[in-house]
């Protein structure tokens, strides 16, 4: 196996801008791209292959013909064919619904997927943005039921002002909204499930006012403060090619922030894949085999069984394991 490119999935949205194309450099004339979608296995949504032998394989493909090879031997056991994790870019203009995510558990049972625990980086922002995340304080249900048929649920919620560099983790039922003004980088469990609970009274491209999941929602908002602070779990560290920064930790992935200045050595062993996700700047990626550059935008997926690798140059990656 080699390193992964994939085409972007590009999604436009209601509330979505203008910066994801110039970001990625994409040669594209779409309007309003809301997300892009970097590496998939949601079904009807799946990643296709962008480079060497394996070109135009879905991602899907990728993982019933090299197994535990792609994803790493626990993984493959805990997910089988199905890839467990989805990573985008997320682009707000305007301000996103208010919403949730159910538990693996609720998940399973309503849906038959994973639930949806993810973790948003803060890629750039304009002066005064701002999100949702989670209740200013714990309230009741019965308080929770009565300021969503009211319209003052925004009283109750966290608001907090953001700022690039900053990480919020979004475990499933913590209640969250994205605000105008964000582009984000965001990991999260392999799942397209949503309960949206307010949306400012807008209508869809039909013309109707979109679907809200109350009912649902209820069942499974946790009516409290979050549970982390919106910062890096962990301390930034040296290490020769720069410094490494743990963003965020949990069962579903690890996310650490490489701020790189020169050439540093990774392993990709049977563990784990590695993806790569540049923020800033480029990088050569050097395997046992072959030579790969990684530009703004770019993200690869490197398989489990790559061994040892390098990334030589000057910018800002994330890393994402499992």
């Amino acid at each position: 196996m080699y390193p992964l490119k994939f085409e972007p999935i590009l999604k436009q949205t209601l509330w979505g801008g203008d910066k994801i194309i110039p970001f990625k450099h994409l040669n594209s004339d779409l309007k309003g791209v809301g997300e892009s979608w970097e590496i998939s296995g949601v079904e009807n949504n799946e990643s296709v292959v962008a480079n060497g032998p394996d070109k135009g394989l879905t991602l899907a493909d990728m993982v019933r013909k090299y197994r535990e090879e792609l994803v790493g031997e626990a993984n493959y056991a805990r997910f089988g064919n199905k890839f467990p994790l989805l990573i985008k870019f997320i682009d707000a203009k305007q301000d996103l619904s208010i919403q949730v995510h159910p538990t693996d558990e609720l998940a399973k049972k309503r849906h038959n997927s994973m639930g949806k625990t993810e973790m948003w980086y803060i890629v750039d922002c304009e002066p005064g943005a701002y999100l949702y995340y989670g209740f200013q304080k714990e309230i009741s249900k019965a308080e929770f039921k009565e300021r969503i048929e009211n319209n003052t649920l925004l009283e109750v919620l966290n608001k907090v002002p953001v700022h690039k560099g900053d990480v919020f983790f979004i475990s499933a039922g913590t209640l969250h909204a994205i605000g105008k003004g964000i582009l984000i980088a965001e990991i999260q469990q392999n799942s397209n499930t949503t309960y949206r609970i307010y949306d400012y009274g807008r209508v869809g491209a039909d013309g109707k006012p979109r679907q809200l999941h109350v009912e649902k929602a209820q069942m499974v908002t946790r009516l409290a403060p979050p549970d982390r602070e919106p910062k890096s779990q962990g301390q930034p560290e040296r290490f020769p090619g720069g410094v490494r920064t743990l963003l965020s930790s949990c069962e579903y992935f690890t996310v650490t922030q490489i701020s790189l200045s020169g050439k540093e050595e990774f392993s990709a062993d049977h563990t784990s894949f590695h993806s790569l996700l540049m923020l800033e700047g480029e990088a050569v990626l050097s395997w046992s085999n072959g030579v790969m550059r990684i530009t703004k935008g770019e993200s690869v997926l490197v398989p489990a069984n790559t061994g040892r690798y390098t990334l030589e140059g000057k910018g800002e990656l994330v890393l994402t394991t499992i």
